[in-house]
């Protein structure tokens, strides 16, 4: 196989596998995050008096549920950094 082909074959999968790290690792984000936000409303309208600290909590939650798209980003720009 002639190198500049083989090379344009490594580039093309190397992009695509850096946007499919990042889209796959949104997923889990996005439901975690919205299922958190929807536990917390219901816990602030069954418990107004504690909505301070369900809020607290909840954004606790999804920060670290946000870590997970996070990593998915740092691979995806090592993917495109290695095939540039």
């Amino acid at each position: 196989m002639d190198p500049v082909m083989a090379a344009a074959i490594v580039k093309a999968g190397a992009y695509i596998g850096a946007g499919l790290a990042v889209g796959l690792a949104a997923i889990g984000p996005g439901v975690g995050e919205g299922y958190a936000a929807g536990r917390a409303c219901e816990g602030v309208s069954r418990r107004p008096d504690q909505a301070a600290l369900l809020t607290r909590t909840m954004l606790i939650g999804q920060a670290v549920s946000e870590s997970t798209g996070i990593y998915g980003l740092v691979v995806s720009l090592i993917l495109i950094s290695v095939a540039g």
